[in-house]
């Protein structure tokens, strides 16, 4: 297995989760089209690491690239876009590419990503090289977003969270799952979790959503997820986890009450979006007890922070709504 990006917790940290001390990983600028790259997916590829990043170039036009690493940290983006051939379908149309995921199951490495088809939903592919990709059908109806998979099948079927959303800066939004029996057919959708009343967790009270793909624990599936209020100077994302049933992960075992990861370095506040963390991919290694999250920051730039496996999942059992 590929050694995982790590750096040990800072002397003065008594934080769970900590910042990389070179962030952010990947500038806004590292391809000569980008305005901003953020909000991306890592997985383990060949001896190092690939990746599918968001770019929205100098039109700010949405799309997602392919990128290869061999530590995690440094980073060499694709110029141009995914181009994607005919997967199950032959409906391929997108007029936007945003916040992708991506994980390995069976054969392949599937993406899902925010699509744009009459508004936001659910797109899916899939790539066995990252050299070559294939469009599915969208999961769902718009409106919706953060279609993050489960690494495994779950009796059988496919599953995937997801948040119902609208067409806009969506002021609320709770987090489903949804299953399916092919990539291309989705159904049984169940809710997982809700947004926090303000008086019990406000940085989660307004909308939530589902990050980096689900790790499975002896505890369960460990979820990371964001959590945003609504202040008077807009919304606000940090990151929280939750402990999913490893069979029934529709059920909530445990979930943080305090966040784990919020807006205050520069690069997090300050940016296209201010007031930013948002988690989109986690290298893990349960025999080493780490975890590598990779996070937006500000909509702007790429930052990364680590945490040990078993301090997070105490943690939010210890702490948890």
């Amino acid at each position: 297995m590929n050694s995982i990006p790590w750096q040990e917790r800072p002397a003065d940290c008594a934080d769970v989760v900590w910042r990389y001390s070179e962030n952010p990983v990947v500038e806004r600028d590292a391809i000569p089209s980008s305005n901003s790259i953020f909000n991306s997916a890592v997985v383990p590829f060949e001896d190092g690491f690939a990746g599918v990043f968001r770019c929205d170039n100098k039109a700010v036009q949405m799309n997602i690239f392919a990128g290869f690493s061999k530590d995690g940290i440094n980073w060499d983006i694709n110029h141009e876009p995914i181009v994607f051939g005919e997967g199950n379908t032959n409906m391929i149309e997108s007029d936007y590419k945003y916040d992708p995921r991506v994980v390995f199951i069976e054969d392949r490495y599937w993406i899902t990503w925010c699509n744009g088809y009459h508004g936001p939903t659910i797109g899916i592919g899939y790539t066995f090289d990252f050299k070559e990709f294939f469009q599915c059908e969208n999961a769902f109806l718009p409106f919706n977003r953060n279609g993050v998979l489960f690494p495994e099948k779950i009796d059988g079927k496919y599953a995937m969270l997801s948040r119902p959303s609208d067409n806009g800066h969506t002021p609320f939004g709770d987090i489903y799952i949804s299953y399916s029996p092919d990539m291309k057919y989705w159904g049984e959708h169940r809710c997982v979790m809700k947004v926090t009343p303000f008086v019990d967790s406000a940085w989660q009270c307004t909308k939530i959503g589902a990050g980096p793909i689900p790790i499975l624990t002896d505890e369960g599936w460990l979820t990371f997820y964001h959590g945003v209020i609504n202040t008077c100077n807009g919304f606000r994302y940090s990151m929280g986890a939750a402990i999913l049933d490893k069979d029934r992960p529709d059920q909530v075992l445990y979930r943080t009450k305090p966040y784990l990861l919020s807006p205050q370095t520069n690069y997090e506040c300050v940016g296209d979006v201010p007031n930013v963390v948002f988690p989109c991919a986690a290298l893990h290694s349960i025999e080493e007890d780490k975890v590598a999250i990779y996070y937006g920051a500000a909509d702007t730039v790429t930052g990364l922070a680590f945490g040990r496996i078993s301090e997070i999942v105490k943690f939010t059992k210890e702490n948890s709504l």
